[in-house]
């Protein structure tokens, strides 16, 4: 299999490319990750099963369509494929480092272009992907509170069913989201989708990256919701987006219900103590208390 990989590294980069070593490091919890370390050169590849070959699919999508908005980095997918019924995906390899004050605020400030690069009028994507290890759904959708609350909260509530916890009635969760966001009016922009700390990072040259997008067409609130979820950003990275894009009144009761969708599928993925704080969003939403 990795004889392979390499092949077909070399013959897209149309250089060479023989494994030295090869390196498992810590790069997630959906797929395995390794550096495959050659003589001048190093990528970071991740594989799978091969039914997951769509996944890494979708991921080259959607690092390709931010690439497109030349707003902030992410790696280049250099090849991906199936060797061995193994799926796989080979990106460049990028040197991190500790992420700085400034590197935060050039973050937010970055992000807050990518949010303004407006390449679509309605809201979704052309394709669906992925959130972690679970589809997302990405129809196109005229109204955000039409496409939130069917293809986000709808959907995650579909896969509750699966599990042993009873939640409210699907359509009447749906409905109330629904309403709750009505009048939000946002211009589609180009969001990240999974925006937390372990997806952030800065290289060694203080330059920003975001990794593992889940990308679509939504409102730009829900990136920043997201990275309030797992504790917060550091108070530069708002300050940096502040200065590209503001927050809207009424933010602070939208992230929560735009938090729902993350907590569910965490939910879906892992179980546990996020199926209770799931219900409680939930409960709130029905009796109209957020606060």
């Amino acid at each position: 299999m990795w004889t392979q990989i390499a092949q077909h590294i070399s013959q897209v980069t149309q250089q060479e490319f023989r494994i030295k070593n090869r390196r498992s490091i810590n790069g997630g919890c959906t797929s395995q990750c390794y550096s495959l370390i050659g003589d001048n050169i190093t990528y970071f590849v991740k594989i799978n099963r091969a039914a997951k070959a769509k996944m890494f699919v979708a991921e080259v999508l959607n690092l390709k369509h931010i690439l497109d908005t030349k707003s902030i980095r992410v790696p280049k997918a250099i090849c991906w494929g199936i060797a061995e019924n193994i799926s796989y995906i080979v990106l460049e390899w990028i040197e991190f480092s500790r992420v700085t004050n400034q590197s935060w605020k050039e973050m937010g400030r970055k992000l807050g272009l990518m949010h303004y690069h407006q390449g679509a009028d309605q809201f979704g994507w052309k394709h669906n992907n992925m959130i972690g290890s679970i589809p997302q759904i990405n129809i196109w959708t005229d109204n955000w509170a039409n496409f939130f609350a069917e293809h986000r909260i709808g959907y995650q509530l579909k896969l509750t069913k699966r599990c042993e916890i009873d939640f409210p009635e699907r359509t009447q969760v749906v409905e109330m989201v629904r309403k709750l966001l009505s009048d939000r009016k946002p211009k589609p922009s180009l969001v990240h989708g999974d925006l937390w700390s372990g997806n952030t990072a800065a290289t060694t040259e203080k330059e920003p990256v975001i990794l593992d997008p889940a990308t679509y067409y939504g409102d730009h609130e829900v990136d920043l919701a997201m990275t309030e979820l797992f504790g917060g950003f550091p108070h530069e990275f708002y300050r940096g987006y502040n200065e590209i894009f503001s927050l809207d009144k009424g933010y602070q009761k939208r992230k929560i219900i735009y938090n729902l969708y993350h907590i569910l599928n965490h939910f879906n993925l892992f179980g546990n103590g996020y199926g209770y704080q799931a219900k409680q969003i939930i409960k709130m939403i029905l009796a109209g208390t957020l606060q």
